[in-house]
């Protein structure tokens, strides 16, 4: 058995299909400092905190966070609240690629990517619905969001695009699809997710574990043929009253023409000035951020951007 002890810890760093990249590969060297990463094992795990992956300043930061929520305005949505706590957090990619031959629960509030930033603000908003304001509390949230049917089990059990993420937490009761068959969801793109079953070079994990593919291209297949709603980007200019379906706070998964995914970036709908903007851990300015360019004219510069797929946090006590 493995001790929780100083060590060398490589992040293997792969392809995410949510908010793309190339693979690259780096280190953190612990010592004593406060940021240093804890592995947490079977023999000095909390309860319900095994095989997690954090900083000292990490698990602080969470109490912090679920504790200072109590100041939230209820006109504020909780996923818009704990997103602006993020504000200037750095953008770092891949920070959950820990180790290539076992799945453990990566938390990281220092360091954000798209998917990570929605996810721990998700896991955030169920933990303060719950009134539950613990580390642990906060691992389990994590986990029932990240994991199919909320169960860590290897590699393939992460749900790795959007549209697996959306179809099993829509299941779990933790997200509702806002879309619908009229105005501004005027659009319909049929799902055909393989990207990482054909690429599986392009993931380090799938590149040394070839018998993983056949579970990746099942979470894949699960949603093949699904008919999504989306708001095509040349209407996301409109007023807030032509756009009421979009609210603060709503997940957004920005779709793509791109053959085998179904997005390339995530973010928070937040309205500014009558605009529609949107939160992200965003790659062009290094960090969180609300972008000053409305969402609008951040769509139009992208070509291979459709438009955006809208899911809701479930939040019966706002």
């Amino acid at each position: 058995m493995m001790k929780t002890r100083p060590f060398i810890l490589l992040l293997m760093l792969n392809v995410l299909p949510a908010c793309g990249g190339q693979q690259s590969a780096g280190s953190v060297a612990q010592d004593t400092d406060p940021t240093d990463f804890v592995w947490v094992d079977e023999d000095t795990k909390e309860p319900g905190l095994t095989d997690v992956i954090y900083t000292p300043a990490d698990s602080a930061k969470v109490v912090q966070l679920l504790k200072d929520a109590y100041q939230r305005k209820p006109e504020m949505t909780r996923m818009e609240y704990f997103g602006r706590q993020f504000l200037g957090v750095p953008y770092v990619a891949h920070t959950l690629e820990t180790d290539p031959e076992k799945e453990q629960l990566a938390v990281n509030l220092q360091e954000l990517d798209c998917t990570t930033f929605v996810e721990t603000c998700a896991a955030l908003s169920l933990c303060d619905q719950r009134d539950e304001r613990s580390f642990e509390a906060y691992c389990k949230a994590l986990t029932e969001l990240r994991y199919k049917d909320g169960v860590r089990n290897g590699y393939a059990s992460r749900l790795h695009y959007f549209m697996t993420w959306v179809k099993n937490n829509i299941e779990m009761g933790f997200l509702e699809d806002t879309s619908h068959d009229g105005y501004p969801f005027t659009a319909v793109k049929k799902l055909d997710l393989h990207y990482m079953s054909k690429h599986p070079e392009l993931y380090k994990q799938l590149a040394e574990h070839p018998e993983w593919i056949k579970e990746v291209a099942e979470q894949e297949n699960s949603v093949k043929g699904w008919e999504v709603n989306y708001v095509p980007k040349d209407l996301l200019n409109g007023s807030p009253q032509k756009l009421s379906d979009i609210k603060n706070g709503d997940i957004i998964g920005i779709l793509t023409t791109k053959d085998g995914l179904d997005t390339t970036h995530l973010g928070i709908a937040v309205w500014k000035d009558g605009k529609l903007h949107l939160m992200n851990a965003s790659s062009v300015y290094h960090k969180v951020v609300i972008d000053n360019n409305t969402f609008y004219n951040y769509m139009a510069k992208r070509k291979q951007n459709l438009g955006i797929a809208l899911v809701r946090l479930k939040d019966n006590n706002q």
